[in-house]
């Protein structure tokens, strides 16, 4: 699979919520969903362009896509197995 051929399974809408609240919401949604499966995360905290890429490092998820689109932050994350 590559980075572009994954289908988005769940999305987190972390729009006006600051850190650590994203990151907390990120981790109970990543426990929810089967390893492979592919998040979508939106964020307006400009702390998550730090926080959720070194929260997939620690936790062995891969971030395929990580957007700046005005003042919203998109990443996608695939759950490590």
């Amino acid at each position: 699979m590559t980075e572009s051929s994954y289908q988005i399974t769940r999305q987190l809408d972390a729009t006006g919520l600051t850190c650590p609240e994203p990151v907390m919401l990120l981790h109970k949604l990543m426990r929810e969903v089967a390893a492979g499966d592919c998040v979508e995360v939106r964020a307006t905290d400009p702390s998550t362009q730090r926080d959720i890429p070194k929260f997939c490092q620690f936790l062995n998820h891969a971030l395929l896509h990580q957007e700046v689109v005005g003042d919203l932050f998109i990443f996608h994350l695939r759950k490590g197995g």
